[in-house]
């Protein structure tokens, strides 16, 4: 007898023309229309559209320096590119050439966070980037690639608009060719924030690698700089990589993690009051916006989204003495996998999330119609799979301040998620934008708040206008321009 409540991948099947849930996904959010601002919102025909700049190799993360440039990391190339807003040239600040990359994977270069005194004086003229390399021996669960990630520290010369002199700050940080996350944003308060994903551990050709989201470093780990426990972490590190000493001490041990129990975030940003968000994807269903609390625990992988039981079981296959990747299937689970419902969970830790992309009933029907003629049922599963998150907070677009912007990879869509309180604390809706066939990555507001800039992926599968998987994406390796122009009267 098998169970057909499987855990397992992420990814929805969500009506193009609309970016919304079918009726039978629908999120948890409880919904408070009346507290919304009664100004119009601006939608898409208030904006111009327009291509940018092209032949980009993957752009991975886009952000505004304050030289007025949008600087870009190119996560295939290895590259840190800077663009012109305006005419969209293009120019090379930096190319690492140790940068692994693997085709069809999710290594190579990721996250980058600029200082806030980036060409403001003579000092702290850095920049951070994060990056897979080749450890050199064999991967820690026998892989024949031993895929490591370092976080290093570059200085820009402004003179030769080139970055150079690289100091480590960490490295060894177990990377895979899944789940990698790799987020890196500055804070306020002067630390930095990063992403490691769960490396994919327990579905598909890792389906039996354990996984280790929930487990947490020993003092010893920490003293001799084991980071094997930081997969499935949120880490808070000073400049130098050292370990801030008021992070949380969890268990009684003082490590980088801020936050843990996630499985791919791929989004990360500070919002109101200073607290920092992360938008998450999950598996079959339950994409996560997640305000992130010192020491929390997000549950993952005995959680995907609330603790409701709706749709997901944990299936421990890495538990199971016979398991391979051939036997693993992302919609049944063999009584032989070691499972756990979702109540069973229990951690006073525990954090749910503000809200899910998309929880749906216990009995959904995860193979899409739509998608059985390509078989990538992952397209049609309720999930948008959020590629990263950037705060609104300016007044430039009516209605839009105070507005999550969230970037998704399965529907080409940038939702807007409007706060509906001062401390950041509920959000009202899941507002969709700019939809097009393509894998949005990375989102940038313009300094006088007036446009959008997104990136696109350069491959990989999207949803088709027929709602199945296609390859044919329309604006491959590009950044896209949506100009506010229009009214909403």
């Amino acid at each position: 007898m098998k169970r057909i409540r499987a855990a397992a991948l992420g990814a929805a099947i969500i009506p193009l023309a609309l970016g919304l849930p079918s009726a039978a996904a629908q999120d948890r959010d409880q919904e408070h229309p009346e507290d919304l601002a009664q100004e119009q919102p601006a939608t898409d025909a208030d904006f111009t559209r327009s291509v940018l700049a092209t032949g980009l190799s993957d752009p991975f993360e886009i952000t505004f320096g304050p030289d007025g440039m949008i600087w870009t990391t190119e996560r295939t190339a290895g590259r840190v590119t800077r663009v012109n807003p305006e005419t969209g040239e293009k120019k090379t600040a930096l190319t690492i050439p140790d940068v692994l990359t693997t085709p069809g994977e999710q290594d190579g270069l990721l996250g980058m966070a600029l200082h806030p005194d980036l060409l403001d004086g003579n000092r702290n003229q850095y920049v951070y980037l994060s990056y897979t390399y080749d450890g050199g021996g064999q991967g820690p669960e026998g892989e024949q690639i031993d895929r490591r990630q370092r976080i290093v520290r570059y200085t820009y010369d402004a003179d030769t608009e080139t970055l150079g002199e690289p100091k480590v700050l960490i490295e060894n940080l177990i990377a895979s060719d899944d789940h990698n996350s790799g987020r890196l944003i500055f804070r306020p308060d002067g630390t930095l924030h990063y992403t490691i994903g769960d490396r994919g551990n327990l579905q598909d050709l890792n389906a039996c690698k354990v996984n280790q989201a929930q487990r947490l470093p020993t003092q010893n780990e920490i003293e001799n700089k084991d980071w094997t426990a930081y997969q499935g972490k949120t880490l808070r590190l000073n400049p130098d990589g050292s370990i801030p000493r008021d992070n949380p001490k969890l268990k009684g041990v003082r490590s980088h993690i801020f936050t843990y129990g996630h499985r791919n975030a791929q989004g990360l940003v500070v919002g109101p009051k200073d607290r920092i968000y992360s938008s998450e994807q999950g598996p079959k269903s339950d994409d996560e916006l997640n305000l992130l609390r010192a020491g929390g625990n997000y549950g993952w992988p005995n959680v995907a989204g609330y603790k409701d039981d709706s749709a997901y079981v944990f299936g421990n296959w890495a538990a199971w003495p016979e398991c391979t990747p051939e036997k693993y299937n992302a919609f049944e689970i063999p009584d032989a996998v070691p499972q756990m419902a979702e109540h069973e969970f229990n951690d006073p830790a525990f954090v749910p999330p503000l809200r899910t992309f998309y929880t749906v009933p216990p009995d959904y029907n995860f193979r899409g119609a739509a998608c059985a003629p390509s078989g990538f049922f992952f397209i049609c599963y309720p999930t948008v799979a959020p590629a990263s998150l950037d705060f609104y907070s300016d007044d430039a677009i009516p209605g839009w301040e105070n507005s999550f912007l969230m970037p998704t990879l399965k529907n080409g869509t940038l939702y807007r998620l409007p706060l509906l309180d001062g401390n950041g604390t509920r959000v009202n809706g899941a507002l969709p934008l700019f939809t097009s066939v393509n894998r949005y990555r990375d989102t940038a507001v313009s300094p006088d708040g007036s446009t959008i800039y997104v990136a696109t992926d350069s491959g990989g599968l999207a949803r088709g206008t027929n709602g199945d998987a296609t390859s044919e994406l329309q604006n491959p390796g590009a950044i896209l321009t949506f100009r506010y122009d229009g009214s909403t009267d």
